[in-house]
């Protein structure tokens, strides 16, 4: 269906209005709230359908990979973009882990910190199987 979404630049409220194809660009829009005719159409988010192929071939690309030893927000940056593309929640640990990189905490202190990081009959890091039982697998 041809809904577009628009904003009022007057009362600043947003409404959605049904245009045929013919319709968009000739017909003048009004806002209903305030009947101004200062409206900005505003464009929704785009989405790419990606093979899973494509996404993991995007996560192994060595350019991203650069670094990661040296600089902890970069590790955690790259382990929640993960954590992203393969959609699976990967519960509180690595959620903790990730936070944790995220503010400059070197793994070595996490580790430290959370001794029995891994050790759940998951296979450790909250349930992410074959990654290992610490950080250094990471």
């Amino acid at each position: 269906m041809p809904n577009y979404e628009y904003r009022c630049l007057d009362c600043h409220r947003r409404f959605e209005i049904y245009l045929t194809f013919s319709e968009y660009g000739q017909k003048p829009i009004e806002c209903p709230h305030c009947h101004s005719s200062n409206v900005q159409r505003k464009i929704g988010r785009v989405r790419m359908a990606r093979s899973d192929e494509s996404r993991m071939e995007n996560l192994a690309d060595p350019s991203k990979l650069a670094g990661l030893d040296e600089d902890p927000k970069s590790l955690g940056r790259m382990m929640r973009q993960m954590s992203s593309e393969v959609g699976e929640e990967m519960g509180p640990e690595f959620d903790e882990v990730v936070h944790r990189l995220e503010s400059g905490q070197s793994p070595d202190q996490i580790e430290k910190e959370l001794p029995d990081l891994g050790a759940g009959e998951a296979g450790g890091m909250g349930g992410m199987g074959g990654m290992g039982g610490g950080l250094d697998d990471f």
